[in-house]
């Protein structure tokens, strides 16, 4: 039986620390609702919507007892099948300008359930709504959950300690406008990752660790289990970096293990240097790939050199190119002094020099893939950008428009499972591993720092100077 019943909810709020079972909670209770109509279910991110159905999946939930959306998307759903009713520009469905066209839809959105317009719709669709995530709604996503719930039972579940997204739009105050909406049905405190991984005495501390934060307490490492590991880190630059690269290092305990490496959320490029230094790792990637669509907006196989930025590029997402001895050997073949023929790298890229084009431009990137020794530590951005190269080869849209399309497409696809992945808090909230290694903890927040020391189900790695980690700004 589940931990608590939800389907006897009318409106609740489950309190859920990291780790002590929402989702299985989730796939418990839908795996008992029996209903001629589904359950919708919503959260924020199409990865989060990914790992529910994952999740569905594995317990075996019937299909036909649940809908999973996002709450944009849901939003996004209603107001086209009522654009008269809910009164919005129809161009903000294009999302041609996601930071005001999100704003206008959800906007619309809840105007429309607030009209009873679609009341009898709503109760003929589903039986009940539950949202998972619920500390990350902005103030409109939770008036239209909240306009909703006047229609279908609703159960919302979620942590404001791993509150970490920060929005334009104000997000909801756990206690002020979550509770007085959806009052408290309860808490979950039974570590289960750590249970699970035979960590208990690890998933203990950590709650524990979370009333420290709540209360705005600095940890204290020495005090740990011994799944806790603290890296002194010197106070000279240098070797502070040399021992976060030998923390990031950090073996899992199984050949088959995953590793996550939190680095700066504040430096994407540190995150990048560590992941390209460090064996077997790569990074998890914002979904905007920003400076991927800024090489989208500014390259041009015919420019001024365009070989360099092609060559800065893929840099930046595969190590051991041997760009120095590459320019060497171009020199030679050019002036017909090279003693030795030509590679296949070679010789693609004097085909993109005698002739520039995105087809040439992609046959580099490819061949400088496939290169002996080289390691790519940024796949998914590199799968995006061949993506886009090959539809502006074919001359179906410009460049930049072909990358924009792909990073579209790429949102919505599930992410593999990386044995060693890099990122920051934000990036790597929804993960879980073996072993986390968390590198800048004295720039965190309570928050951030809760969120960075739960992702490891067996074994923490904190490097800071100091065993005593007192989080930014305090409380929470």
């Amino acid at each position: 039986m589940p931990e608590l019943d939800l389907l006897l909810v009318q409106r609740g709020t489950v309190t859920a620390p990291a780790g002590c079972g929402k989702t299985q909670l989730i796939a418990d209770t839908l795996k008992l609702h029996v209903s001629d109509k589904p359950a919708l279910v919503l959260t924020h991110t199409n990865a989060g919507k990914g790992a529910l159905e994952a999740r569905l999946a594995k317990a075996a939930v019937p299909k036909g007892s649940y809908r999973v959306a996002t709450i944009d998307s849901w939003a996004i759903s209603l107001i086209s099948k009522f654009p008269v009713r809910s009164g919005h520009n129809p161009n903000v469905l294009r999302l041609e300008d996601p930071g005001n066209d999100y704003v206008a839809i959800r906007n619309a959105a809840w105007r429309l359930l607030s009209q009873d317009d679609i009341t009898d719709v709503l109760r003929a669709t589903y039986s009940r709504l539950i949202v998972d995530e619920y500390q990350d709604c902005t103030l409109p996503q939770h008036n239209i959950i909240g306009w909703a719930a006047n229609v279908l039972p609703t159960c919302v579940l979620g942590d404001p300690l791993q509150a970490i997204f920060g929005f334009r739009e104000a997000t909801v105050d756990w206690q002020k406008d979550v509770h007085a909406l959806f009052p408290s049905i309860g808490d979950l405190n039974t570590p289960w990752r750590w249970r699970n991984a035979g960590a208990d005495a690890l998933g203990q501390w950590l709650l524990d660790a979370r009333q420290n934060l709540l209360t705005g307490q600095p940890l204290d490492l020495r005090g740990a289990p011994p799944e806790v590991t603290w890296v002194p880190i010197a106070a000279d630059p240098r070797t502070a970096h040399t021992q976060r690269m030998e923390a990031a290092r950090t073996k899992a305990s199984t050949a088959n293990g995953t590793v996550l490496v939190i680095g700066d959320s504040t430096s994407p490029q540190g995150q990048r240097q560590i992941a390209s230094q460090t064996p077997g790792a790569t990074t998890v990637e914002a979904v905007d790939l920003r400076d991927l669509t800024a090489f989208g907006r500014s390259f041009d196989p015919g420019g001024k050199d365009a070989f360099k930025a092609l060559m800065n590029f893929a840099s930046e997402m595969m190590t051991n190119l041997g760009v120095a001895e590459l320019h060497r050997r171009l020199e030679s073949l050019r002036k017909g002094t090279a003693r030795k023929e030509a590679t296949a790298v070679e010789t693609v890229v004097l085909d993109f020099l005698t002739a520039p084009s995105f087809n040439s431009a992609l046959e580099v990137m490819r061949a400088l893939r496939d290169g002996p020794d080289v390691r790519i530590y940024r796949p998914e951005v590199l799968h995006v950008c061949l993506s886009a190269m090959q539809v502006a080869a074919s001359g179906e849209c410009t460049f930049y428009e072909a990358v924009v399309r792909a990073r579209e497409r790429n949102r919505h696809l599930g992410r593999p499972v990386m044995r060693r992945a890099v990122g920051s808090t934000l990036l790597l909230k929804g993960l879980e591993a073996d072993v986390v290694v968390v590198l800048n903890p004295a720039t965190m927040n309570a928050k951030h720092l809760y969120v960075a020391l739960t992702r490891g189900a067996k074994r923490i790695v904190v490097c800071s100077p100091s065993p005593i980690l007192a989080p930014v700004g305090g409380a929470p």
